[in-house]
């Protein structure tokens, strides 16, 4: 990189006026995205992007043309945050011209009601578009390591005698053929699988608070994937201060995410105790509550209700968060509390999740998983 493009950069980090100190005059293309960068991050030099500025559709599509990606989600969220512009998604034809991304999913389902009709069409294409694209990028790894894990559960290594997969036994213990008895001695007995049963029970339990609004997007996604593997039984449950059992919808991750509620309160402890009514069978039971643990009901009957579902057999997960924003907010002491208690408790972003899933129904040691909070 030359000085001159080194001075460019400071300049369009910097922005204008006496303090930038660079010395740098920008002209053609490098004007005009320094001038898209002050509407948002300098507005009151510039007139800025207000709600109902008619400079906003141009402005979505200018920064679209400047920037990749990447740099378009970041720039639209900081404009929702920064500049209160969550009234440009209540517009059809301002929210058609949004990069779909993850955080415009969870700002959308947090309008939820708020939405009018002549918007609610194109907000469900804009979150059918990203759920597609995350189904791409996460089914394929999340069923290929299930599935691994799964195949070697369903062998079943002690069957009962109407069980026995004869040619396979027979195959298995031909080294122990007894010549003078003219005869196998079946040492190991190999049975069919439980086709057509689920080997295991999955719960997922997801914290609709407004801080996890990311991962109840990426949580839709992969129980919907979860749901679509027989050997599992999969049901989602999410929660604020009341308990909703969204299993119905897991054939579409789309209208999963629209029965969502984001942003209301916390009561965790409601929300487990629901969970715990749904396990048929507790050692094949899986339950991962996705949630930052800051409840807003009663702290100790939360611990004991996890106390209880731990000491059941049940085999429970806390997720702190459920994406890649970085190191999530957190109740420590509810983290540590759980650690305690046996249940690991750490935060997961959604690549690594397919991996998670896997040593889980392994019941392997998920030490290993604790980038960010505590383990048990």
């Amino acid at each position: 990189m030359t000085v001159e493009e080194r001075q460019k950069r400071w300049r369009l980090i910097l922005g204008g006026g006496e303090a930038e100190g660079t010395g740098c005059t920008l002209s053609g293309g490098d004007l005009d995205i320094d001038q898209t960068l002050e509407a948002l991050y300098d507005p009151p030099r510039t007139g800025g992007l207000g709600p109902t500025s008619p400079n906003v559709a141009r402005w979505l599509g200018d920064i679209r043309s400047y920037f990749p990606s990447s740099v378009v989600q970041v720039l639209q969220k900081d404009a929702i945050d920064r500049l209160g512009l969550q009234r440009l998604l209540l517009e059809p034809e301002l929210l058609a011209a949004v990069e779909p991304d993850v955080n415009l999913v969870a700002t959308l389902l947090s309008l939820g009601r708020a939405l009018p009709e002549r918007t609610k069409d194109t907000a469900r294409q804009v979150v059918c578009r990203v759920v597609q694209d995350l189904e791409r990028q996460l089914a394929s790894p999340l069923r290929q390591a299930v599935s691994g894990s799964l195949s070697r559960a369903i062998r079943n290594r002690r069957p009962k005698l109407r069980e026995i997969n004869w040619d396979k036994t027979i195959r298995a213990n031909l080294k122990h053929y007894q010549p003078t008895h003219k005869t196998i001695i079946p040492e190991t007995r190999i049975g069919f699988g439980r086709k057509g049963q689920a080997l295991r029970e999955v719960i997922l339990c997801l914290d609709q608070s407004g801080s996890m609004a990311a991962s109840v997007v990426y949580a839709g996604v992969f129980g919907a994937v979860l749901a679509s593997m027989s050997a599992l039984r999969t049901r989602v449950v999410a929660f604020d201060t009341s308990v909703v059992d969204l299993s119905e919808h897991l054939q579409d991750p789309v209208e999963l995410l629209f029965a969502t509620r984001l942003g209301g309160g916390t009561d965790i402890t409601r929300a487990l105790t629901y969970c715990q009514s749904l396990v048929r069978s507790p050692s094949e039971t899986i339950l991962v509550l996705i949630s930052d643990l800051i409840e807003g009901g009663n702290n100790d009957a939360m611990l004991r209700r996890v106390a209880s579902i731990q000491s059941s057999g049940v085999q429970m997960i806390a997720l702190l968060a459920l994406s890649d924003q970085g190191t999530p907010i957190f109740d420590h002491s509810n983290a540590a509390r759980f650690a305690e208690l046996g249940v690991p408790t750490f935060a997961c972003t959604p690549d690594r999740f397919p991996d998670l899933m896997a040593s889980a129904i392994r019941k392997a040691d998920l030490t290993g998983f604790t980038g960010t909070g505590v383990s048990g």
